[in-house]
């Protein structure tokens, strides 16, 4: 696998800012299939602590899917939850819109077609892999670790610093109304027959195992296909270091046990 960290001016967010590829490029991928032009793509989104970073640095995954046909993409979208802020920094647009343009001006042969992309994360970046997959129909497949993917019956007190959520989501009290909901993307979602493939998984002492159980629930009774798993575990890495190996099974890439690295 070849790692790159690239960066690029966002004319959406009027800043520069930096993203992680990770490339497949094994001898026997590229013998096997000399004319590469259509290679599925993972979006992978961090946490609410991390950055374009954490993934390799707490993960490991260059390791994980280095005998793999995937690359695998990670931005940052700093604590802006993928979404278009209340104060006018559209960081949402420019992870789905812009940030695939500019991933494809550098790499031509990612696949743009749905059934070759995929998004995943972990806490925010699992709600964020949800949110994106439901409000675009842009992935076939989306998974979820220790996920935000419920604000259903929000504790407005328990979040503390309210001025900081109202400033990403606007009023706590019209969220679950929102397009900022999943459980609201969900009923409104398109193409009733090409839904994503969901995967959802949290650790049973985690602090967002209720909501997880909730809107697991709730996506299924919308008639999304989502396996949803549960063990011991509380909201670390040590659990998602390991959770990711599943996320990978989960999704329909090619394994070559003898690749080697070129």
């Amino acid at each position: 696998m070849a790692l790159m960290q690239i960066e690029y001016y966002s004319e959406i967010l009027g800043m520069d800012r930096n993203v992680n590829v990770i490339y497949p490029e094994s001898v026997k991928l590229v013998e096997e299939n000399p004319d590469l032009t259509d290679i599925p793509v993972l979006y992978l989104l961090h946490g609410m602590s991390g950055n374009h970073n954490t993934w390799l640095k707490r993960a490991g995954i260059e390791r994980l899917v280095r005998n793999t046909n995937l690359a695998v993409i990670m931005p940052s979208t700093d604590l802006a939850w993928y979404t278009n802020t209340t104060y006018g920094a559209r960081y949402y647009d420019a992870i789905v819109d812009e940030l695939p343009k500019v991933i494809h001006n550098f790499f031509p042969n990612l696949s743009t077609k749905r059934d070759k992309n995929f998004i995943a994360g972990l806490s925010m970046g699992g709600y964020g892999a949800f949110k994106i997959a439901l409000s675009t129909n842009k992935f076939s497949y989306a998974a979820s670790l220790s996920g935000a993917i419920s604000f259903e019956n929000l504790d407005k007190k328990a979040l503390g610093n309210e001025t900081y959520w109202t400033g990403i989501f606007g009023d706590l009290d019209k969220f679950d109304m929102s397009d900022n909901a999943i459980q609201k993307l969900a009923a409104d979602f398109p193409d009733k027959e090409n839904k994503p493939r969901l995967y959802a998984w949290c650790g049973r002492q985690d602090f967002l195992y209720a909501a997880n159980n909730s809107a697991v629930k709730d996506l299924a009774d919308k008639g999304f296909d989502i396996t949803y798993e549960t063990a011991d575990g509380t909201h670390e890495w040590y659990y998602w270091q390991k959770m990711i190996d599943r996320v990978l099974e989960f999704l329909p890439i090619d394994y070559h046990q003898e690749a080697r690295l070129s």
